[in-house]
């Protein structure tokens, strides 16, 4: 491939940065230290990369590979898969849209009023599946603990897969009294969670609305992360918290999420362009287009 020749676009969900870059008939992969160089530039600094790929499924729109700051592979990004349909809608006309992920295939529809909704699929509570490093019969609330064992700062959390494994400590205060930054790392990197873990901390505010901070697995702080919003609203349903459509207040706005009666989760929140250009997939070298005062195409 020569250099400079994947296009990318710059977006974002709800403050969660997203680049975008069509791999449409590349033989390559954005590689992991060019993911790390691409992270390093302030410009392109990003919590996840959505990587559009050829199909390599019949049926399916596109498969999407999803890879964090720090060059791993994520297996779900709800905020991402809207930005990713937001930039395909624009180019092909098309509302509807079926992706194949690690977590699996994914359906999301744009809407007349550009908000994206996005079926992150059911939720999984077996400790296996989340995973878990040891058996917990009861997954709303497992052992867990952080600070002095008679006076922990945070403690119980709930446990779940949205494809990616969460957990969700709740909270009667504001969850910006916690100290995220610092617990995150060593709650993220866990024995418990042999995947490692998305840690978030939640406060409900109402029976169909709650507050969420997250520290995402693989890129630290970030001002919105979908499947953790999923998986603290399907939580707070299931421990009685809430009812099954919730708003979730994430420090980048509000994402509706419904844990639908079929046990499916569907998202609907907002996706922005930015600004566009090409990459170098194997160094992470860019260069930005002219900037256009329309949402451009991406290929």
């Amino acid at each position: 491939m020569k250099r400079f020749s994947v296009p990318f676009a710059r977006m974002n969900g709800l403050g969660n940065e997203i680049v975008v870059a069509d791999m449409r008939g590349a033989a390559t992969r954005i590689a992991p230290d060019a993911a790390r160089a691409l992270a390093r530039f302030e410009d392109t600094r990003f919590d996840q990369i959505m990587a559009i790929h050829d199909p390599q499924t019949p049926g399916t729109d596109a498969y999407v590979r999803i890879i964090n700051r720090d060059g791993s592979e994520a297996e779900a990004c709800g905020n991402g898969t809207r930005c990713v349909v937001q930039a395909l809608a624009s180019e092909t006309g098309t509302r509807a849209f079926t992706f194949e992920t690690r977590a699996g295939l994914v359906t999301a529809r744009e809407g007349e009023d550009g908000l994206i909704s996005v079926d992150m699929g059911r939720p999984r509570f077996g400790w296996q599946e989340i995973p878990l490093a040891e058996e917990f019969r009861d997954t709303r609330a497992i052992e867990l603990q952080i600070g002095p064992i008679d006076a922990p700062v945070l403690h119980s959390p709930s446990v779940a897969s949205m494809g990616n494994p969460h957990a969700i400590f709740w909270v009667a205060e504001d969850v910006w009294s916690y100290d995220l930054e610092r617990f995150g790392p060593v709650l993220e990197n866990h024995p418990v969670f042999p995947e490692r873990a998305n840690i978030s901390i939640a406060h409900v505010t109402s029976p169909n609305a709650l507050t969420l901070r997250t520290w995402e697995r693989g890129v630290g702080l970030t001002r919105a992360c979908g499947t953790a919003a999923c998986a603290a609203a399907v939580s707070a349903a299931r421990t009685r918290r809430t009812g099954r459509l919730v708003t979730v207040t994430v420090p980048g706005g509000d994402l509706l999420i419904e844990w639908r009666e079929d046990d499916g989760v569907m998202m609907t929140g907002p996706a922005e362009w930015m600004w566009s250009g090409r990459l170098d997939p194997e160094t992470g070298d860019f260069v930005r287009d002219p900037e256009a005062e329309e949402l451009p195409e991406i290929a």
